[in-house]
């Protein structure tokens, strides 16, 4: 399809291709590069590859959509001109089954209204060719940097999620409103996910003071938790331990 031809881009500097940046991921970050034209995906390839990310090419958009939904990606690149099923149809689809993962947009489509469909459609970026592979690349790098500190402020266990910086809660989609000591509580039960914490333990982390054999706060609130995470059908997923304490897990 002639959307863009390879003489059309811009060539990257020798530095930019030739000197990976240093990484300190034990993992390489995965990017999906969903594109029609090969010229592109081998010049786009060797760019991400150069910088340390491992790239994964499909040539149309049924393939690329499945391997969108089915693939374990970090960051999808995504022509909008595609055979098969168009780039747009394709975002709408990823985005509502993977909303956290970045899908760039990387097009010859460049007019407003087409960056304000693809911006609206869920692109976190939108790049017209003919493109600096520079950018690209830096682009990329930057929106995975978001998805890693968004990843560091919530906190996920069971089906609960927190958000640390938010302070929100919640369970299966839902929000959660809690006070404070109960939203306190949940992150030091999801903190410690699976394992089994003492009434001494919680309420020394919680409320900041020795064990007092007297008192029965942190019952008092684990029940206030079970009562706001819980449904009718779908009780909260935090467990009595007999003469311990308690766990957030998946089983009793």
């Amino acid at each position: 399809m002639p959307e863009a031809a390879d003489s059309a881009l811009e060539q990257p500097s020798p530095s930019a291709e030739s000197a990976p940046a240093a990484r300190d991921e034990l993992v390489p970050p995965r990017v999906l590069l969903v594109e029609d034209e090969p010229g592109i995906v081998d010049f786009v390839r060797r760019g991400l590859e150069a910088d340390g990310f491992v790239v994964e090419a499909a040539l149309d958009g049924v393939a690329g959509e499945r391997l969108a939904l089915g693939g374990d990606f970090d960051a999808v690149v995504l022509d909008l001109m595609l055979p098969g099923r168009s780039g747009l149809d394709i975002l709408e689809t990823v985005r509502s089954a993977k909303p956290s993962m970045p899908v760039i947009v990387l097009t010859a489509r460049g007019e407003i209204e087409d960056r304000v469909a693809g911006l609206n459609a869920g692109a976190v970026d939108y790049l017209v060719k003919p493109f600096s592979l520079a950018e690209l690349v830096a682009r990329v790098r930057a929106h995975l940097r978001v998805v890693e500190q968004a990843s560091a402020s919530n906190l996920r266990g069971e089906d609960i999620e927190v958000n640390l910086l938010t302070r929100k809660a919640h369970r299966g989609g839902r929000p959660v409103t809690l006070s404070t000591t109960e939203f306190e509580l949940l992150v030091y039960l999801l903190r410690h996910h699976g394992q089994v914490l003492s009434r001494e333990q919680i309420l020394s982390a919680v409320w900041g003071y020795e064990h007092d054999p007297a008192t029965n706060v942190v019952d008092v609130y684990v029940g206030y938790l079970r009562r706001k995470l819980g449904q009718p059908d779908d009780p909260a997923p935090i467990f009595t331990v007999r003469s311990v304490g308690y766990r957030l897990g998946s089983t009793s």
